[in-house]
């Protein structure tokens, strides 16, 4: 029979089902468990380990805290780690396929290459802004004919000029003393060769863009993060000996890497498990019938696998920090918030 202690801190994938898969909302719901809140406790079992950092994707582990942890940590960076991005689009001239609304759409999701932490949140009344909240990119691009190309060419970009307007084309107009701020690390689209929108001859756009800091909350557009998503550590145990056709097929039910083989001293394979981390908890082995009571398939319940892949506004590590930061400040406002309670409960 299994013990509280391991039912607690598994969570057990069957054929049709899942066990064990709520958190305690209140200590000594389980006896012989001590889920009590402590704070040494926590600080000796909570732990970050990175296992990557590779450009603008990030994976590490958040070992020793509750789902409602990990998920709040997750929302933070998708909706709460601000960033900059166009928020106000001013055309004077487009002749093109794509209608000006449309247009401004895909200018607002282009991704900024400038670190928000250096510009100021910008006011609702404030049309114009300032070098302290506002970068201004200008876009004025018109499409003509080739005439050192040949017309026999099918390809439109070596018969016309401009066919093609990408982020590449998007000219920084510097406020203030922003050339001088920026001068290491120019402000600029995240990607040169975004495609805006395509051209043909006679066809034109001219406009300007207002770029602000602002949060996923409020739009999609200011989530600072492609993906960010976490999953629990997979943990596969082998219940009996599995050896040769047999642990052949039972690699062939997970993913490749997660079993792996041994040879006995007969010269035999014999299966055991390499790496569970690779695993993606496909439960292909319980379509075996002679396969299906040798393993047990679970999840580690405090051990979080974090994907984050930044948009390339901030590196994937900074982002990860300023979300810690930002959930550390909510911590310390609710805090803050229960000490100014009066007798019963009120301010």
């Amino acid at each position: 029979m299994a013990t509280t202690d391991g039912i607690r801190s598994f969570v057990t994938l069957n054929e049709f089902d899942i066990d064990h898969v709520h958190s305690t909302d209140f200590p000594g719901s389980y006896h012989g468990y001590d889920d009590a809140w402590s704070f040494a406790k926590f600080t000796e079992n909570f732990r970050i380990e990175i296992i990557k950092i590779d450009g603008n994707d990030m994976e590490f582990d958040m070992i020793g805290i509750d789902a409602a942890l990990a998920n709040a940590f997750r929302r933070i960076l998708l909706a709460e780690v601000p960033i900059m991005a166009a928020d106000k689009i001013f055309i004077h001239n487009n002749t093109s396929i794509i209608q000006s609304e449309v247009l401004a759409h895909r200018l607002g999701l282009i991704p900024i290459n400038a670190d928000p932490r250096m510009f100021e949140y910008r006011q609702e009344e404030d049309e114009d802004g300032s070098d302290m909240d506002t970068i201004e990119f200008e876009l004025k691009v018109k499409c003509s004919r080739n005439t050192s190309s040949s017309t026999d060419i099918p390809d439109p970009s070596e018969i016309y000029k401009n066919s093609k307007v990408t982020t590449k084309q998007l000219k920084w107009l510097p406020r203030g003393n922003q050339a001088t701020l920026h001068q290491a690390n120019p402000i600029r689209p995240v990607d040169e060769d975004i495609l805006i929108a395509k051209l043909r001859p006679g066809q034109a756009i001219d406009l300007r863009m207002h770029c602000v800091k602002g949060v996923g909350q409020d739009h999609a557009k200011f989530s600072p993060v492609a993906t960010a998503s976490y999953r629990l550590l997979p943990k596969i145990i082998l219940k009996k000996t599995v050896r040769g056709e047999l642990a052949e097929r039972l690699a062939k039910c997970f993913s490749p890497g997660v079993i792996g083989f041994k040879e006995d001293e007969q010269g035999e394979k014999v299966a055991f498990v390499e790496d569970s981390r690779r695993d993606t908890c496909s439960r292909e082995v319980f379509r075996h019938e002679d396969l299906r009571d040798a393993v047990d398939l679970k999840k580690v319940r405090d051990h979080f696998i974090f994907s984050v892949e930044s948009t390339g506004a901030l590196p994937p590590e900074v982002l990860v920090s300023e979300a810690v930061k930002i959930l550390k400040a909510k911590c310390q406002t609710f805090l803050s918030e229960l000490d100014n309670l009066g007798p019963g409960g009120t301010k």
